[in-house]
């Protein structure tokens, strides 16, 4: 059974920082691209950020770049987001995703095969 389990999510003060990480059950992860997407209040759920199976390539929404890096330790099964200067927009459930390599980047939902059960993050001004 696949599972994705994120940590790292509180409430935090705008200008904070915060990291998210994903522990992964697939094997072998590296032969899955991983992400994050999020949903706030009332919203769909949004494409955050994506990173291939071998960790070489990298894609963020407009809205986080430059804020937010996300990161891959394949050893370790885990991904990682590290987010920089939170604002209040960026509230909301943040949810590990996982796809197999030959299906592409994740930028949609439909382009998801797994998700974790989200961690949520707060960021008050």
């Amino acid at each position: 059974q696949v599972q994705l389990v994120e940590s790292g999510g509180g409430s935090v003060q705008a200008g904070d920082s915060l990291r998210l990480s994903c522990a992964a059950s697939l094997r072998p992860v590296g032969t899955y691209n991983m992400g994050w997407f999020r949903q706030a209040p009332g919203k769909e759920r949004e494409f955050v950020a994506t990173i291939m199976s071998s960790g070489g390539s990298a894609y963020y929404a407009d809205s986080v770049k430059d804020r937010f890096t996300i990161s891959r330790d394949n050893a370790k099964s885990t991904v990682y987001l590290q987010m920089y200067n939170l604002r209040p927009e960026d509230t909301a459930v943040y949810y590990c995703a996982a796809t197999y390599w030959g299906r592409g980047p994740m930028f949609a939902r439909d382009d998801v095969q797994y998700w974790g059960q989200g961690t949520q993050v707060t960021v008050s001004s």
